[in-house]
């Protein structure tokens, strides 16, 4: 009942920026927490960076690079990607917890959008 869309996938040389975004729709009472995750070739799934209630928690590799943001009154989370990596180089997945409208909890993902940064 709760879909995550995303977009802003593409390819960028090094050193160049990026932004994602993942607009979430459908029976949606709250969302408590927003994340975004992402999984390169031969690699496992691994958070990126989050953004809740208390804040935003980035993981070390992209901290200083990279800001999480929600648009305020939207169900909508943003990932901007400045000085991107060959290792940046991957899909990447958004992730929204929160209650749908019968009361019931959700783990819903976006399809993912392919990020490309070139040497």
């Amino acid at each position: 009942q709760v879909q995550l869309v995303q977009s802003g996938g593409g390819l960028v040389q090094a050193g160049g920026s990026l932004r994602l975004s993942c607009a979430a729709s459908g029976s949606i009472f709250s969302i408590n927490a927003m994340g975004w995750y992402r999984q390169a070739p031969e690699k496992q799934r691994e958070l990126v960076a989050s953004i809740n209630s208390r804040g935003t928690n980035d993981a070390d590799s992209v901290k200083g690079r990279f800001i999480i943001t929600r648009y305020k009154d939207k169900n909508t989370a943003y990932l901007q990607m400045n000085n991107l990596k060959p290792e940046d180089t991957a899909v990447y997945y958004c992730k929204a917890l929160g209650v749908r409208r019968d009361s019931q909890g959700f783990d819903s993902w976006g399809q993912g959008t392919q990020v490309t940064v070139s040497s």
